[in-house]
């Protein structure tokens, strides 16, 4: 047992109290003591000396002690004497239990500690009292752990202490252990320590202190869990704790504890986990259990652990669905007229313009790269981010997806008695339930052929998600009531009723539009001039979905609908009017030139024009009116004509203002704000609509502009979203008006080429449209070009996990690009042809996949061995087609005859046996080979 002199153990302690002093020149002093007093081992005897015995000492000067031992430990553990280190280890583990919670931070856990579930983040800078590091761990984290063998067995049993302190200081020092060396601990070079600790933890979930069940419960137990693969004992054991101490009547955060445990638990040991329900008074507890068979859900193993359990579960999810008193009262549930009441700024989200995304046939997108508006949820979002309500309607969702229609049994009973409810509330969540397990978007079918090469076994239908194909039967009954509903006297039954019968627009447009359509799109009608603010955004929104799958069967009702959107226009304040700006477009996508007739631009566009002169240029409500107006201009076509001038300039200046203030803002960033680029990009995309809509009309306006010289400053922007926008611009001008492109050219194709990168996806495929556009203008003008775009073309239709639009347009491009360039391009067929073939045999005819298999074909001719090797998918891709043109037919024709002769009848009746029998029957019926 090691002593201390007297005279040194004064020293040290004068040195300590000096150390604390704010002088700076008694602080040198004291760094330069140190750096002596380090020279001799024994200054940390010293040390831990003071501070695990000099209990007459003050806090500060004994925690200080401990902080310089630490930093020493740090740096030197590894070169202290073995008598230094065995006596620093064994008075830490003697005084984890000091009364001081100070020092037992210092020896066994840290000062602040941070939330259970988080990550080990990085350690702060030392600023008393809170200590950044601590004794045991740190000697621990030096590679300590298998030279201490005897370390983690005596905080386990330190654990066992009836002393609270002792207790609560061996919890700290375990929980930063796992946390730091959670795989260690799982691995057997020290003989899977987990095996025992994680028992030892689950005992003290039911400890009669409540900081002693949130320690076993919280951060310890599952920083252990972190790094545990192979633990046979987590199954049953730690579930039935788990069950038990979730169901007691005890602090939540205990019980929030355990369900986040069980999250982990799942992701650890899925295989061993048993489906025990938590249903819990505290919402906050409900939710953490809720987020629990969220994850589950979307993990493959679910359906073969929660079948035996959904008669138990669905009912759970479903009552987590009700609005909760506060939720009512937080979303003025109680009024039901608002419609005079101004908005306020922070009833309004921001809103970012989503920049446009080029697809086949010009069926465009908007979005940034790797987007999706993720917006297709129910009306809460006065709400929280995340409630109860919304997990248990997400993990509804997710189910319908897993189990479809086996999970109606468990539902429809339910359903039964939640719709015909006679309080409102219950009714409510009935509906919120409906279109939870409904279809999101109609499924992606293949347009074309329905075979796979690889076995010859036809593609599967492509069954809807969620519980639709179950509920098909139901609808004709339910899908009445819930129009009814939209009739309610609460406006949130009528809000939810609006969004539930979205989910189902797919199936009501397919049916006989008198039974369905219209009375949906008349009472949505009336919603959209609901009295209730909330109704009118649900009804606008609604309205739009039902818009997108009905297309041109709203055109015998579009002088209605017109009156009630235009009317809305004088009624609606500020947040809703953004969403009527959709509204409105999305009818112009969805109806495209049937809107150009008088009667219908006479209505709609004195309220827009006015709108838009009404906005100042740095209004931030100019996004949603120029994607609205883009839309409207594209439909309209010739009939956009007497408002295009103004809008065409206004344009112009937003894009020469941002460049310029952009260009300021670089040269003097100290003096000038970064511009907002949005307006720019929205600018941009508006552009485009003109150049589509009005066609070769807009020359005139291009002509007398210095658009092309913006144009080519935007195209090098910095901000992708930019350059997405100039190459979909730069695709439109080049059909609209090619003869102000083409003095362009040289300077442009250098900077497409280089744009031509799949880390920026939507950029990318923007401008692989945009050169495809350009060949078929240039012709074989495009030789000197070729090779600056090709090699990158032909490596992104080769790129694994590429995105299906950048697929289509890619292989368009290139088929193009071969067509006008056949000599340049055919060489290298053989590098591109299958992944050509896959990508372009799924899309509809149209005139783009007619030039891209012009040129397919005029490249087999000069190199037709480029095609041997891969020759039956390109017989897949033609039988793709359903009705090419004569001259194109033909083409198909020779070559497929040309590749029979060549082979010979016995060869080709061997190749043709590969074929899938549908594939077989059309070549031979249309082509006769």
């Amino acid at each position: 047992d090691w002593q201390p002199d007297e005279q040194g153990l004064q020293q040290v302690l004068q040195l300590l109290k000096d150390s604390q002093s704010p002088n700076t020149a008694t602080q040198r002093v004291v760094q330069d003591k140190l750096k002596q007093l380090n020279q001799f081992p024994d200054f940390n005897n010293y040390l831990i000396f003071v501070l695990t015995r000099l209990k007459s000492e003050d806090e500060p000067t004994r925690s200080l002690s401990g902080l310089i031992l630490k930093n020493n430990v740090k740096a030197h553990f590894q070169s202290f004497p073995p008598p230094v280190a065995e006596f620093i280890k064994q008075e830490c583990l003697n005084h984890l239990g000091d009364n001081s919670s100070l020092i037992r931070a210092t020896i066994g856990e840290w000062g602040a500690r941070r939330p259970p579930g988080t990550p080990p983040r990085p350690s702060p800078e030392f600023t008393f009292p809170s200590f950044p590091g601590i004794l045991i761990t740190t000697i621990a984290s030096k590679g300590e752990l298998q030279m201490w063998p005897e370390l983690l067995p005596q905080l386990c049993n330190l654990l066992n202490s009836e002393d609270y302190n002792t207790c609560e200081g061996a919890f700290g020092a375990l929980q930063k252990i796992c946390e730091d060396s959670s795989e260690l601990l799982d691995s057997d070079a020290l003989n899977r320590p987990l095996n025992v600790m994680i028992p030892k933890f689950l005992q003290f979930f039911k400890h009669c202190s409540p900081k002693i069940r949130y320690r076993g419960t919280g951060g310890t137990l599952w920083s252990g869990m972190g790094g545990l693969r192979h633990v046979g004992m987590l199954g049953s054991p730690f579930l039935s704790h788990s069950v038990t101490v979730s169901c007691l009547p005890w602090d939540p955060e205990v019980r929030k504890n355990v369900c986040r445990a069980l999250v982990m638990l799942l992701e650890v040991r899925i295989d061993r986990l048993l489906p025990h329900m938590t249903q819990d008074s505290d919402e906050n507890v409900a939710l953490e259990a809720c987020e629990f068979w969220l994850t589950l859900a979307e993990q493959p193993i679910c359906k073969d652990v929660l079948t035996a359990h959904l008669v138990q579960l669905i009912p759970i999810l479903v009552h987590g669905m009700r609005y909760s008193e506060i939720d009512i009262i937080l979303l003025k549930g109680d009024v039901e007229e608002d419609e005079a009441i101004p908005d306020s700024d922070q009833d309004i989200k921001p809103r970012f313009h989503k920049s446009r995304t080029v697809t086949l046939a010009h069926e465009e997108q908007r979005g940034g790269d790797g987007d999706g508006d993720g917006d297709d949820e129910d009306d809460d979002e006065t709400l929280s981010d995340w409630n109860l309500r919304k997990c248990s309607a997400a993990a509804l969702d997710v189910l319908a997806n897993v189990f479809r229609e086996e999970l109606l049994p468990h539902l429809l009973p339910l359903l039964k008695d939640l719709l015909f409810h006679l309080e409102w509330v219950v009714k409510e969540s009935g509906i919120l339930v409906l279109g939870a397990i409904a279809e999101g978007d109609p499924p992606e079918q293949h347009l074309q052929g329905a075979w796979v090469l690889s076995g010859g076994v036809p593609d599967p239908p492509c069954a809807p998600p969620g519980c639709m194909q179950g509920m098909v039967p139901y609808l004709p009954e339910l899908v009445p009531h819930l129009i009814r509903c939209l009739a309610d006297r609460k406006a949130l039954v009528r809000s939810i009723a609006c969004w539930t019968l979205s989910r189902y627009a797919h199936w009501v447009v397919a049916q006989p539009p008198e039974l369905y359509l219209k009375p949906l799109m008349t009472e949505l009608l009336q919603r959209i001039l609901d009295s209730n603010k909330r109704v009118q955004e649900a009804a606008c929104s609604a309205f739009a979905t039902l818009e997108e799958e009905a297309c041109t069967e709203l055109v015998p009702y579009l002088s209605f609908i017109l009156d009630t959107l235009v009317f809305a226009f004088g009624k609606y304040q500020h947040k809703n009017l953004l969403i009527l700006y959709d509204a409105i477009g999305t009818l112009a996508d969805s109806v495209g030139h049937h809107l150009n007739q008088p009667e219908y631009i006479q209505k709609l566009m004195p309220p827009l024009i006015q709108k838009w002169n009404e906005l100042k240029d740095e209004d931030k409500d100019l996004f949603p009116l120029l994607e609205c107006l883009s839309s409207v201009a594209t439909a309209l076509q010739s009939g956009f004509l007497p408002y295009c001038e103004p809008v065409y300039q206004r344009c112009v200046t937003l894009v020469q203002k941002t460049l310029a203030q952009a260009m300021m803002y670089n040269q003097h960033p100290e003096q000038y704000e970064a511009p907002d680029k949005d307006f720019m990009i929205v600018a941009l995309d508006l552009l485009s609509g003109l150049a589509e809509g009005l066609g070769g009309h807009v020359e005139q306006l291009v002509a007398r502009s210095n658009i092309m010289t913006l144009l080519f400053q935007c195209m090098q922007d910095t901000m992708p979203e930019v350059r997405q926008s100039s190459f979909a611009l730069l695709g439109d001008l080049t059909k609209a008006c090619f003869v102000h492109v083409k003095p362009c050219i040289a300077e442009f194709m250098p900077i497409l080429g280089t744009n031509l990168n799949p880390e920026f996806i939507s950029v990318c495929n923007n401008a692989t449209w945009a050169i495809g556009e350009i060949c078929m203008q240039m012709g074989a003008e495009m030789q000197p070009y070729v090779q600056m775009v090709l090699t990158n073309l032909v490596e992104i239709i080769n790129r694994p996990n590429t995105p299906k639009t950048l697929l289509e347009n890619t292989a368009i491009t290139i088929g193009r690009l071969g067509f006008v360039c056949p000599q340049e391009v055919a060489p290298m067929l053989q590098q591109f042809i299958r992944p050509w073939c896959t990508s372009l045999r799924n899309i509809r005819d149209n005139e783009e996949k007619d030039s891209a298999f012009r040129g397919i074909c005029v490249m087999i001719g000069v190199n037709p061995g480029g095609v041997v090797q891969d020759f039956i998918f390109f017989c897949d891709a033609v039988a793709s087609w359903v009705s090419p043109k004569d001259d194109l037919r033909d083409m198909f024709y020779k070559i497929l005859h040309g590749f029979k002769a060549q082979v010979g009848e016995e060869n080709w009746q061997q190749f043709s046996e590969q074929f899938p029998p549908l594939l077989k029957e059309r070549l031979a019926a249309f082509y006769g080979v």
